[in-house]
């Protein structure tokens, strides 16, 4: 059995035994969606075919879809196919299997069609111990392809048959990554990174490229830190972060590939409801010259049939007080997170209510016990940070994990929120701070270590808390949920980017049908709101209300979702009005950033979860994800 860790293993063995009798049947039974964009009139050669190769939409075992991985040769060129198996209709099921969990519009959503291998820039694959081996593909663009799970084996033939085709390099920095096409100096060798320090811009002329050189690290002195530190500053193109891809999708025109045969759909009764109450029954005309569906009048709520409670101030010191009890108790902890919903926190106070919000202390705990917790909490964070400080140089040479991470949190952290006074300047100590806290975590959680993006979840909790050890705390119990969005193959953000695509669906019917027509299902370029929450949507102040505002939980534990609705819809006249494709959608939705207003987007994003209620959260599978666990995690 080819592997996988038990985080990455979406099957149980029952299952994984059905494919096996089943899959030279499945290729029989089901019939594969004809690709379209592949000249099929043109000669063609398929090099390589592998049947029950499947994605994971979540991480549910039933919902795997699997399907047929071939490499197809058309003249000179090399095309890699990926189609989901779709249920072929019989005179016993005229209609297919509809019992089956996955629609047939939803499998295709993650359809490859006829990728060239000319876009593609690295391989990735990954062999855990347990479970089966998959491979994730990253184009030169950025974007990574959910990953292929080889049920039936034959990922080394893959590589194999690919390898006769196509100039293959295996990377200096992991052996388990392949580059593609990939002429230049090594010196020069470079992969495109998410740039999350900063806005994304994409240019009319094509896909962002940054490049860099090779960086590699083995000294973890202080002098040295901040040496590496100054030369990053001066190059901040410099970085090689092979591992950042398989994490983020810097989605480009290519991404539309993965949503094409978009099939629509005729309203569902969730519309028919939400036509009923506004008694608007012609919500959107059509231009026959192209189908673009334009609405005639942008959704609105009616306030008699949406209920929800005007924005309040913040809460403030007295009104906190008010909370606790004389030992210091909070009395009414679903009270609090009411308060906090409709206001958030003044700044003076976050320091100490954010560390109930994120299970650092308990609702319930005294101040005596408080004072106890965080001398224990403090001790133990020492003794895991100094398992990283006690490596000397020549372990170092010897612990390839630890000297990539290393290297990744060196780089992003001097890059992290710059514009911030409390992060700006050289040998800044909150900016060491930040590095010291990340590659601590690294230890705490060796299994997930670090990605890229956690230094800006990690950045305004510090900001807060301040405190090295309480911060680290704090920031361990927001990786608690946040952990999934940072999952090798991508399901944790996947699954929620699907939730929201439900949502959408039911919340605003026009916009999904214009998405539909647009190949634009996939919501790709949401994929920066769900993976660090907003963080480059708004400036700073707007930005801390917003994230304790959803780690109430106070409407519910998936609230980010409407927020994502909310904004949608908000500039929805725009989007289809403008007649958006992908790549101008995405480039509007990076050009929202510091534009949003926190406090109009929440009442918007309250009514919307007001109106969904029990259907908006039918549409959320279960085990997605959410903001924030309530629940302390600390086990004391």
């Amino acid at each position: 059995m080819e592997g996988s860790d038990e985080q990455h293993d979406l099957s149980d063995d029952s299952d994984y035994a059905a494919s096996q009798q089943q899959g030279l049947r499945e290729s029989a039974h089901y019939k594969s969606v004809e690709a379209g964009g592949f000249n099929e009139n043109e000669a063609s050669e398929t090099l390589y075919s592998k049947e029950n190769v499947a994605v994971h939409p979540t991480q549910h075992a039933a919902e795997r879809i699997s399907g047929q991985l071939r490499l197809i040769k058309q003249h000179s060129s090399l095309f890699l196919r990926w189609l989901p198996y779709i249920d072929a209709p019989n005179e016993e099921n005229p209609m297919g299997n509809l019992a089956n969990s996955i629609l047939t519009k939803d499998k295709l959503l993650y359809a490859i069609k006829d990728l060239s291998m000319n876009d593609v820039r690295s391989l990735h694959r990954h062999s855990p111990p347990f479970g089966w081996q998959y491979i994730i593909i990253v184009l030169s663009s950025g974007i990574a392809y959910p990953p292929l799970y080889f049920y039936s084996g034959g990922v080394r033939e893959f590589l194999t048959t690919l390898k006769q085709h196509v100039i293959i390099v295996r990377s200096a920095e992991d052996l388990n990554i392949f580059l593609l096409n990939d002429f230049r100096d090594p010196l020069q060798r470079s992969l495109l990174s998410f740039e999350l320090p900063r806005a994304i811009s994409i240019s009319k002329s094509g896909p962002v490229q940054n490049t860099s050189s090779a960086y590699s690290i083995e000294g973890s002195s202080g002098s040295e830190y901040h040496e590496r530190r100054a030369t990053m500053l001066k190059n901040p193109s410099s970085d090689i972060s092979l591992h950042v891809l398989e994490k983020f999708s810097l989605i480009t025109r290519f991404a539309r590939d993965a949503t094409s045969e978009i099939f629509h759909e005729h309203r569902n009764k969730s519309y028919r409801n939400y036509e009923k109450l506004h008694g608007d029954n012609s919500l959107y005309e059509t231009i026959s010259s192209d189908e673009i569906f334009v609405p005639s009048d942008p959704l609105k709520f009616d306030s008699s049939q949406v209920m929800e409670e005007l924005r309040q101030d913040p809460l403030e010191a007295e009104e906190w007080a008010a909370f606790l009890d004389s030992e210091g108790r909070i009395k009414d902890f679903n009270a609090l997170r009411k308060r906090i919903f409709y206001g958030g926190i003044g700044s003076n106070l976050r320091k100490e209510v954010w560390k109930f919000l994120l299970g650092y202390h308990l609702h319930n705990s005294t101040y005596e016990e408080r004072e106890y917790i965080d001398s224990i909490k403090k001790s133990e964070f020492e003794s895991l940070k100094s398992q990283w400080q006690s490596i000397s140089t020549t372990q170092a040479r010897r612990f390839t994990k630890f000297r990539e991470r290393r290297s990744l949190i060196e780089k992003d952290v001097v890059r992290t929120d710059t514009s911030v006074p409390y992060y700006d300047g050289d040998d800044n100590p909150h900016v060491k701070l930040l590095h010291d806290i990340l590659l601590t975590y690294s230890f705490y959680n060796f299994d997930l270590g670090y990605c890229q993006g956690m230094s800006d979840l990690l950045s305004p909790v510090l900001f807060v808390i301040e405190d090295e050890s309480e911060s680290f705390w704090c920031f361990v119990a927001l990786m608690e949920r946040l952990g999934p969005n940072f999952n090798r193959d991508q399901s944790g953000v996947h699954s929620q980017l699907f939730a929201l695509s439900k949502l959408v669906e039911l919340l605003d019917r026009p916009l999904h049908d214009y998405l539909a027509q647009a190949d634009c299902l996939n919501y790709y370029y949401c994929f920066r709101w769900i993976l660090i929450q907003f963080k480059r949507e708004f400036e700073l102040e707007q930005l801390m209300r917003l994230w304790e505002v959803l780690w109430t939980h106070y409407k519910s534990e998936h609230f980010h979702l409407y927020v994502c609705v909310a904004v949608l819809k908000r500039y929805r006249s725009e989007i289809i009005g403008q007649r958006m494709s992908f790549d101008s959608l995405l480039k509007f939705i990076n050009e929202l950033s510091g534009k949003l207003v926190v406090d109009d987007i929440l009442t918007a994003a309250e009514k919307l979860c007001n109106f969904a209620g029990e259907e908006g959260e039918a549409c959320i599978p279960p085990g997605t994800p959410p903001s924030l666990s309530t629940d302390s995690f600390l086990d004391l």
